[in-house]
């Protein structure tokens, strides 16, 4: 753990991501949570680091440090790690790694937590996945007061991000998008019924957000009845059978469509009879197979609402926009942020060298302190000078004494979470 008798303590990162490193190589030096116990102990016992946390996710590979400086080469000891462990060549990884070191981890943190450095600008999941790592390190024993403080204070950066601006609030993927366009239309969801054409990869996206919003009912066909039924044993739907599709038209207040077919799998007069059934209440279609499933004229019948790839890829255009014009804001925010851990490490440093100095030395010091400040001592008499050092010591002592509470304080706080 973080010696505070060593000023000369180092904050380091060494990782790759989505911007350095193609997903075949992020598959093969990611870590699953044994793994990453057993490595960050194993370097906290042979005392590569003093502090270790993990974050791995399907994006990024990330070993957050603290070096004191007997550990300046953990850098080297944390790039072995990532391919020893995983039988990677060292020279394979060296292109794809980035290091930070001190105020730039910070920053890079911070950037990460606010969703500014994911591929999908303003992504959610990545507080979530931060806590995890931040937690598990905690529970595996690995971290300390340094960085306690950095995660502390990284995930609340990005509750500010996400409740300060608007970076988080404009879906950027198709499904989500498709799905925000229904809530627009229907509102609450819990009342309404779906309907998935489709049992693949995009139809689970799709329903995984409808359950997300609690939709009240949730029906799956496909043509292979075998990958309807996997589906929805995962999500919780009701399975309908494909030849049974025309009797059931009018029950769905959405209709998702992701079949890959080369033949309109709703045609017009299969919507005009269901509306007539439905009292021509609305029904939303979201058609996201090429070629389309749905045909195009149904847009001019009443109440119906049909929403293709490309309609959906423009929104989603104008959302990403939208959210780069939060990013100002965000790293306003990061910066206030930054700033602040700035000034604790600088106060926790000032506090360790302080201590370490004998109370002959602190004198001296002040002396010395006060000879700057008023360079003709000479011109005051004995009883004004010693009044004078008083004085000055008065007005130092403070900072360090200060800076000595708070240090007690974080020792206390070693292994408490705050969140």
């Amino acid at each position: 753990m973080t010696d505070w008798k060593d000023s000369q303590m180092r904050l380091v990162l060494v990782g790759l991501s989505h911007r350095t490193a193609p997903i075949e190589l992020r598959e093969r030096v990611a870590f699953d949570p044994p793994h990453a116990k057993r490595v960050t102990q194993d370097l906290i016992s042979r005392r590569v680091v003093s502090e270790i946390l993990v974050l791995s996710t399907c994006n990024r590979v990330e070993l957050y440090a603290v070096l004191n400086e007997a550990q300046v080469a953990g850098t080297h000891g944390m790039d072995s790690s990532f391919a020893s462990l995983h039988d990677v060549p060292l020279e394979v990884l060296g292109n794809h790694l980035y290091r930070y070191q001190e105020s730039h981890v910070c920053r890079h943190l911070f950037q990460v937590v606010a969703g500014l450095d994911s591929q999908f600008l303003g992504e959610v999941e990545i507080q979530g996945q931060v806590r995890h790592a931040y937690l598990q390190a905690v529970s595996n024993g690995t971290t300390g007061p340094v960085l306690n403080r950095l995660f502390q204070a990284a995930l609340e950066v990005g509750k500010r991000v996400r409740a300060e601006t608007s970076i988080s609030r404009r879906p950027v993927s198709v499904a989500f998008a498709g799905v925000k366009l229904g809530e627009s239309i229907f509102g609450n969801l819990r009342s309404s019924c779906a309907l998935i054409l489709g049992a693949g990869s995009v139809a689970e996206q799709v329903a995984r957000h409808l359950r997300e919003r609690a939709i009240s009912r949730l029906l799956i066909s496909n043509r292979t009845h075998e990958h309807a039924v996997l589906l929805s044993k995962r999500l919780g739907g009701e399975v309908v059978d494909w030849a049974s599709l025309r009797h059931i038209w009018a029950a769905p207040d959405m209709i998702i469509c992701t079949v890959a077919s080369s033949e309109r799998i709703v045609s017009r007069s299969m919507l005009q009879e269901a509306m007539v059934t439905r009292e021509n209440r609305s029904v939303f279609l979201m058609d996201l197979a090429t070629p389309r499933n749905v045909d195009p004229s149904v847009r001019s019948l009443y109440n119906v609402y049909l929403y293709d790839i490309d309609d959906l890829e423009a929104i989603v255009e104008e959302n990403r926009k939208a959210r780069a014009m939060e990013v100002p804001k965000a790293e306003a925010l990061i910066d206030q942020h930054v700033t602040t851990f700035e000034a604790w490490q600088w106060a926790a440093r000032l506090a360790s060298s302080w201590a370490t100095l004998h109370l002959e030395e602190k004198m001296k010091l002040i002396e010395r302190r006060a000879s700057d400040l008023y360079p003709m001592p000479q011109m005051l008499d004995s009883s004004g000078f010693v009044g004078l050092q008083r004085s000055f010591i008065l007005n130092v002592m403070p900072t360090p004494a200060i800076c000595l509470s708070r240090q007690h304080a974080i020792k206390k706080s070693h292994g408490s979470c705050g969140i």
